[in-house]
Formats: structure tokens, C-alpha cells, sequence
């Protein structure tokens, strides 16, 4: 029997009080406050002002996630290009092994484009035989348009560890969002892993 995924499984947890600010255009952010330093420091690490724009104006997404990896130390990257046709289907399909205890990480490559990209987040839900056992979400951050200099964003997650145990040794399957603060999705998709005792 397939899993069943409740509508608002995916949706991000709100922050009480916190409101989405005004949008700006970039020269609207670049013309902000220069003898702000502060301010300076926060369109910096946006990477506001270098390169020229490569944004594609036939395309009207903001964000085209392009990649997704899984990090394990002293071992290959496993890395999936989303941009190849069929990839994104082929993750419910083609589940991910790893090993009980292993330490490891998510690490999503990205492109953002025509304006700044705010509060991009990751919300994940993981089921095992159609019950929910966990849902995590990770804050990625906001991120200016790419530029020649910087053609994509990279983003590694927080570290995580795989449980251990008899009882956790099973297959997984997990629905993924990316998400934005205005609440339009960017990738959406179900995937698979198995934890093991050996690699």
C-alpha cells in the first residue's frame, strides 16, 4: 500500500510574531543604507554586486534546485543531478544506503534568479511502514540572484547521524519540499533510504 501524505505534512512551522518583509527589487537592495555596516555585512553574504546576472528570462522560476548530495565522511559523495531527465522520479525508486550510526549530511546545490531569494527553507517528513516518524526542517537562508561569479549556491545541511540498533535496521520513505517565505515550492519530492548494518 502506498504511504498517504496529509496535505499540510510539508508545510514549514511558522515563527510566531515574525512577518515576511517588504519586497525589494536588487537595486533597491543595493541602493540600501551604504554607510550601514551592518547592512553592508548581510548584502555581502547575499553576494549582492558581483559578476553579471545570469538569470534565464524565458524561465520564471526564482529557484531551480540542481542537485542533491549525501556526504558521508571517508566516502564518496552520492550525488543526483536533478536537471537529468527522470531524475527526480527515479529517487522513490533508487533508495539510499546508509549505514546504522553513520554520520552524515545533505547538501542541495542551487541556482537563484531575476531577484533575492527569502528565507529558503527544507522541510522533510520521514514515514516507515505509512507511520510518520519524524519531521525536520532546515533553515538554508535568503540568497541573492547568480551571477557569472557565483553561478550556483551551495548549501550543506546539518550533520545528522544515522540510528543504530536492530529494530531501526529498515526501509524509509520520505517527502521533501523546498520552500520559500511567501510559501511558493520550488522541488517537491518523495525519496527512499535504507538504514543497514554494513555499508
Amino acid at each position: 500500500m502506498a504511504d498517504q501524505h496529509h496535505p499540510d505534512d510539508l508545510n514549514p512551522t511558522k515563527t510566531e510574531g515574525f512577518k515576511v518583509s517588504e519586497k525589494k527589487t536588487l537595486e533597491e537592495y543595493q541602493q540600501l543604507d551604504a554607510n550601514d555596516e551592518s547592512l553592508n555585512r548581510w548584502k555581502a553574504s547575499l553576494g549582492l554586486g558581483s559578476g553579471t546576472l545570469i538569470s534565464d528570462p524565458n524561465d520564471p522560476r526564482k529557484c531551480i534546485i540542481k542537485a542533491l548530495a549525501l556526504e558521508v565522511e571517508g566516502r564518496p559523495d552520492i550525488t543526483v543531478d536533478l536537471s537529468a531527465p527522470g531524475a527526480v522520479d527515479d529517487l522513490k525508486n533508487k533508495p539510499f544506503t546508509i549505514k546504522e550510526g553513520a554520520k552524515f549530511r545533505m547538501k542541495a546545490t542551487f541556482q537563484v534568479q531575476h531577484e533575492v531569494l527569502s528565507g529558503l527553507k527544507y522541510v522533510q517528513v520521514v514515514k516507515r511502514k505509512g507511520v510518520r516518524i519524524s519531521k525536520d526542517q532546515e533553515m538554508l537562508g535568503s540568497f541573492a540572484p547568480n551571477t557569472t561569479d557565483v553561478p550556483v549556491h551551495v548549501k550543506k545541511f546539518n550533520e545528522e547521524q544515522a540510528p543504530s540498533g536492530l529494530l531501526m535496521r529498515a526501509h524509509y520513505n520520505a517527502l521533501s519540499r523546498f520552500v520559500d517565505d511567501d510559501d511558493v515550492s520550488y522541488l517537491q519530492f518523495e525519496w527512499s533510504f535504507d538504514i543497514t548494518k554494513d555499508w
